[in-house]
């Protein structure tokens, strides 16, 4: 059992500008209307960083910035997690097309993008953030899994502020056709193991599996579903509307993981 305090949100997805737009519909105070994702480009990054980077960069920086702001966390002390259940899909596509094709040259930023710690590299640098960074990838269960590392990198570094992002974009096809994700969607915690100022306190355990938590709002558990990062909604459902519950969250094989969520 952990616990950990949540100081600062960042959302990013379909219908979900930011968290504070998208806490109004998590909360049941506005509509939730279901449009494209845009993904707003990364202020940190220079120009030439900012064409070189694709979408799966583009949206884990946003939100990763917005959480950081909203909890007044300096990103440079911040340790992070990472956590995607498919990496970049868009980039993986490019590589494919280049090695099937007669020359079969790769170029050197698709290469470079290929990892999946890309985006925690970008970030990094960025903020010129020297703290320790975990990248993490647990298929359709990658938000529980990120939770679950960052719970770990608080404790090992209790005075350390950690930043969980998790984010997920969708490939072309034919490999959509595979790996069906509908958009792109983002989310990030600024957690600390203290409460000061904090907007949730969360305490997690694992557990024997149960049937996940759904979201409240139909086309929102639609959205949960459909993106793996989205599994993160109920969480952010009873943030938004200011109340204490609990959410279970599929984990790995024959486990679930369990959240209480406590106002803060």
């Amino acid at each position: 059992m952990s616990t950990l305090f949540v100081q600062g949100i960042g959302l990013c997805g379909p219908g979900l500008a930011d968290w504070v737009q998208g806490a109004q519909a998590l909360g049941g105070y506005a509509a939730y209307v279901r449009t494209a994702t845009a993904v707003p480009p990364p202020a940190r990054l220079p120009a030439a960083e900012r064409r070189r980077a694709g979408a799966a960069i583009k949206i884990a920086l946003a939100v990763a910035d917005e959480a950081c702001r909203h909890g007044g966390i300096n990103p440079a002390l911040a340790a992070t997690v990472f956590a995607s259940s498919s990496g970049d899909g868009a980039n993986c596509h490019a590589l494919c097309e280049a090695l099937a094709g007669n020359d079969r040259l790769v170029s050197p930023t698709r290469f470079t993008n290929s990892v999946h710690n890309a985006a925690a590299g970008y970030w990094h640098i960025a903020v010129t953030g020297r703290a320790a960074s975990t990248s993490l990838c647990g298929f359709d269960t990658s938000f529980a899994a990120g939770l679950i590392e960052a719970a770990g990198q608080l404790h090992g570094e209790p005075s350390q502020p950690v930043l969980l992002v998790a984010s997920d974009t969708p490939y072309p096809e034919p490999l959509h056709a595979t790996r069906p994700l509908p958009d792109s969607l983002g989310v990030a915690l600024a957690l600390r193991p203290t409460g000061d100022g904090a907007v949730a306190r969360l305490v997690i355990a694992a557990q024997a599996p149960q049937p996940p938590t759904p979201c409240r709002d139909a086309a929102l558990e639609a959205l949960r579903q459909q993106i793996p990062a989205a599994r993160a909604l109920p969480l952010l459902e009873l943030i938004a509307r200011g109340e204490a519950g609990r959410v279970v969250l599929d984990c790995q094989p024959g486990l679930s993981l369990r959240v209480d969520i406590h106002r803060s």
